[in-house]
């Protein structure tokens, strides 16, 4: 069986998300060099609880283990944070995979309101992408709690066909349909999506722990709910962090895709615009941006905060901390002084005008496993 040409330049993106990428005319918005600041995919998912050691109990269901902790004062998280709160924080790491796709929990003295549960077009979600080999397996047990009263909802998988012979019929031995299954889980404090590849794999991109609970890897990518539109919104991402644009400008996605409609639980009619980004140095750890036009539910971006519950915050990393609060000066963006954080790393945290926060910091060692530069799309025979 052979991949389409199309899909091994795509990679591990699900068929509404690759029919989209069309190409479109050059928008000013998105320069096509980016800026050359050797920007990592993200690193860290980081997500405000109220209980660090129940949320990291959580995530070891997923695979993550814990690597580091820190603390900080509510002095010193005010200096680099701008809260005045005691901070506990805990980071977790999926396997072997430390180039990206890592967990930062915050357990705040002062835990502000975040997002919370609300519906997938809010604007203000923020969504963790991991792989898993089982599927099935954690809708069920995520249907389970949501039977014992907890706030999960849980959107049923759906699977996008990415390539298929079109002159013969898909059967038991021969054109087995390849594609992608996914499902979104949204919660009070984290919005999960899974996926499970039938047919292909990419190497280095998704590792599957084998000794998880629920036969998943690190985080591959990460979605945002936003309320403005992206091209006013998302250009700093190419000029001042340099993200490389999957799209010359941003385009549209809708109900009359199966992937979108579903992960999304979109109503008749409805539609987003769409953009995706990644660092020229590592094809995990993307960016994909959504802005809903009809959505049903009222814009919560008033309560992204950096000491919030949920996922509020990334991090990234670079060589040159100072160079990235310069281009960012250049945009408007008003970063914080560079400081330690609390594991020691060189940073700094802003806002940008999407509303995303971020870390920028300079690891203290490098990553052990280097980053993935380029998808390598493989047949697979299942």
């Amino acid at each position: 069986m052979m991949i389409s040409p199309v899909y091994k330049l795509l990679g591990a993106l699900p068929l509404w998300l690759a029919l989209s990428m069309a190409s479109l005319p050059v928008s000013a918005q998105f320069p096509t060099e980016p800026a050359d600041t050797g920007v990592s995919g993200v690193y860290e998912v980081m997500v405000g609880v109220e209980d660090a050691d129940k949320a990291v109990e959580h995530f070891k269901l997923f695979g993550f283990r814990v690597i580091q902790t820190g603390e900080f004062t509510a002095a010193e998280s005010r200096a680099l944070y701008g809260v005045s709160s005691a901070l506990k924080s805990v980071r977790m790491q999926n396997a072997g995979v430390d180039a990206h796709g890592l967990l930062r929990i915050l357990e705040w003295e002062n835990l502000a309101p975040g997002v919370g549960y609300a519906p997938p077009d809010t604007p203000g979600q923020r969504m963790a992408v991991m792989r898993t080999a089982d599927i099935m397996r954690i809708v069920d047990v995520f249907k389970d709690e949501r039977a014992l009263g907890q706030p999960w909802l849980v959107i049923e998988p759906t699977l996008d066909v990415i390539y298929q012979d079109a002159n013969k019929s898909p059967g038991l031995y021969e054109n087995r349909r390849i594609g992608v299954r996914e499902t979104s889980i949204w919660g009070q404090w984290f919005n999960h999506i899974f996926f499970q590849r039938y047919g292909y794999d990419v190497p280095g991109y998704g590792y599957i722990n084998e000794g998880s609970v629920f036969r998943t890897s690190e985080f591959t990518h990460h979605d945002f709910i936003q309320d403005k539109p992206l091209d006013e919104t998302v250009g700093y991402y190419v000029r001042a962090l340099g993200f490389q644009p999957e799209q010359e400008q941003p385009v549209i996605d809708g109900d009359w895709q199966t992937g979108a409609r579903v992960v999304f639980a979109m109503p008749p009619g409805h539609s987003h615009q769409y953009i995706g980004m990644r660092s020229p140095n590592d094809v995990s750890g993307k960016l994909k941006f959504f802005y809903p036009f009809d959505r049903t539910a009222r814009s919560r971006m008033d309560r992204v905060a950096v000491n919030a519950e949920g996922i509020n915050m990334h991090s990234l990393y670079v060589d040159d901390v100072g160079l990235v609060r310069t281009l960012l000066r250049r945009e408007r963006i008003r970063p914080s002084a560079i400081r330690l954080n609390e594991y020691g790393e060189e940073s700094l945290v802003f806002t940008g005008p999407d509303g995303a926060i971020w870390q920028i910091l300079r690891l203290r060692q490098p990553p052990t496993r280097p980053p993935v530069r380029d998808f390598k799309t493989i047949p697979v025979n299942h």
